[in-house]
């Protein structure tokens, strides 16, 4: 799954040196970590929480991904579910801000598509994350996201891509240390985020960072599933 190059070479905020990455036995092996460049890592590992097993996240003014590839054909893309339990917000984070984009939450989704027809900026910008990350960015990125502020139902477009788009699912501090569980129509989803109708599905990952606002954060996620089955 190629999540992470548009989001490395549109990273903004503070750097750091490398933070070593727990393993997470829990989780399958076709899971792993992913970095993003000049970027403290968020520590992923198997853990427990409230007698549901999930992977654990805590960025500490870090940002990188938990991820894994897969191959999901547009007739098999339906409903997703996904859960996730949160600890804390970041103090002034906005998703909607790139000087502030930090969640504890996300779900982020990537879909292939047809390249030739994004705009000129978005291919000089995939071109260079590809060559800062060796990967190319999928065509398009979905997000799940619970931010601080932004009524949920929100869609924002990233101001590094128009490629990436986020849906606010969960807003504010109200439900904080409980778990969230979500059904999302996800064919429906990307259509209202993108206007137009999306590709296979070749991605999933979760992702907790803090470091545009230099915060501490932590959550835990669930299982994904689509169409009852977990997504492989």
């Amino acid at each position: 799954m190629l999540l992470c190059g548009v989001l490395a070479a549109c990273a903004s905020g503070q750097t750091g040196g490398p933070v070593a990455a727990a393993p997470a036995e829990a989780a399958e092996s076709a899971w792993s970590a992913q970095r993003l460049p000049g970027k403290r890592e968020t520590i992923y590992a198997a853990s427990n929480r409230q007698g549901r097993p999930c992977v654990e996240a805590v960025a500490d003014r870090s940002a990188s991904l938990w991820r894994r590839r897969t191959s999901v054909a547009v007739p098999q893309l339906d409903r997703i579910d996904f859960s996730w339990w949160v600890h804390n917000l970041a103090e002034g984070a906005s998703v909607a801000e790139a000087s502030r984009d930090d969640a504890a939450a996300r779900v982020v989704l990537a879909f292939e598509g047809d390249d030739e027809r994004l705009s000129l900026r978005n291919r000089a910008l995939f071109d260079l994350a590809e060559a800062m990350t060796g990967e190319r960015p999928p065509h398009s990125t979905l997000m799940y996201v619970w931010d601080a502020t932004a009524p949920v139902g929100s869609v924002i477009v990233s101001s590094r891509s128009d490629r990436v788009r986020k849906i606010v699912v969960e807003s504010g501090a109200q439900r904080l240390g409980q778990w969230r569980d979500y059904e999302r129509d996800l064919v429906g989803d990307f259509r209202r985020a993108f206007g137009e109708e999306p590709g296979p599905l070749t991605g999933v990952a979760y992702m907790t960072d803090g470091d545009n606002t230099g915060s501490r954060v932590r959550a835990c996620y669930g299982r994904s599933r689509l169409r009852g089955r977990e997504i492989d």
